[in-house]
């Protein structure tokens, strides 16, 4: 949750004030987003391709970017077609931070109440990789969204931070949590209570980010990698992801054993026998995702 106004002061030349976001349209499948824009990429169509489309304030994510975010989200993980997805911003700014505006007055009965954020979360429970493809500012809830990613990828002039402690508040989307995690305690600790930014170099030494590319290559070298994880099978992909993940939420002797089972269940699936054919018959393996 970041916000705008803390930017105000460090980033040259005038910026307009964040614009509270309209109330939230429905839009049928394949319709046209406000905030958003959705598509399939990659030489088969196989890579779902998302950017936040909210320029003028600098990607700040209003509860109708969220919910666009959601739905396109929804439909790549429904489309049989899409094996990975990439998630990215503009050159300036992958998202700067969460819409203060819509927060500004709210009370703590109005949100423990609505469950405020909740709706953030659907990222998370995606069995589809996501990578996020940042470029410029991931301040706040940017950078909070980045980490429910599975991979990061950097723009070389890509910036992170948690400043919500300039704001009087903490991070409430899993920025204490998930920043603790890739980068370690004195980093996180550093970050959330300074609120100071930090290079996508820094980030990358620091393995919150994989790997850091040009500006002007970033998104397809995303959708490069979204191909190739596209290519292998869906049902491996998506045991492989949750056996990883549960690194995080497990003991190594829990984690362990997890995988021992995930690794056991791919001996009932057809494409374990074509993946392991293949390689003794020296050919491609033919993933039927079954």
């Amino acid at each position: 949750m970041a916000a705008l106004r803390v930017l105000l002061p460090r980033l040259r030349g005038p910026l307009r004030p964040p614009v509270r976001c309209p109330a939230w349209r429905p839009f049928a499948s394949g319709a046209n987003f406000e905030y958003i824009i959705a598509e399939k990429r990659g030489k088969n169509n196989t890579v779902g391709l998302i950017q936040l489309n909210r320029p003028k304030a600098l990607n700040a994510l209003c509860d109708g970017l969220i919910e666009e975010l959601n739905q396109a989200l929804k439909t790549f993980e429904e489309d049989t077609g899409v094996g990975a997805i990439v998630l990215t911003g503009g050159d300036k700014a992958f998202a700067a931070g969460a819409d203060i505006k819509e927060m500004q007055n709210l009370s703590f009965q109005d949100c423990y109440s609505n469950k405020f954020l909740k709706h953030w979360d659907h990222l998370t429970q995606m069995k589809k990789p996501v990578i996020a493809a940042v470029n410029g500012y991931a301040f706040g809830g940017g950078c909070e969204l980045a980490m429910m990613c599975d991979i990061i990828y950097a723009g070389e002039k890509a910036q992170f931070a948690q400043p919500e402690i300039l704001l009087g508040t903490i991070p409430g989307a899993g920025g204490t949590q998930r920043l603790t995690r890739a980068v370690g305690k004195s980093l996180a600790m550093e970050m959330v209570l300074t609120g100071d930014r930090i290079s996508a170099q820094d980030a990358k030494q620091a393995g919150l980010v994989s790997k850091i590319f040009p500006v002007e290559t970033l998104v397809e070298e995303a959708i490069q990698c979204a191909e190739k994880i596209a290519s292998n099978s869906k049902i491996i992909v998506a045991m492989a992801k949750e056996s990883v993940n549960a690194a995080f939420e497990m003991t190594l002797t829990e984690g362990s054993k997890l995988e021992k089972k995930l690794f056991y269940s791919t001996f009932a699936t057809d494409d374990r026998k074509e993946g392991m054919t293949a390689f003794v018959e020296k050919r491609k393996a033919n993933f039927k995702d079954q």
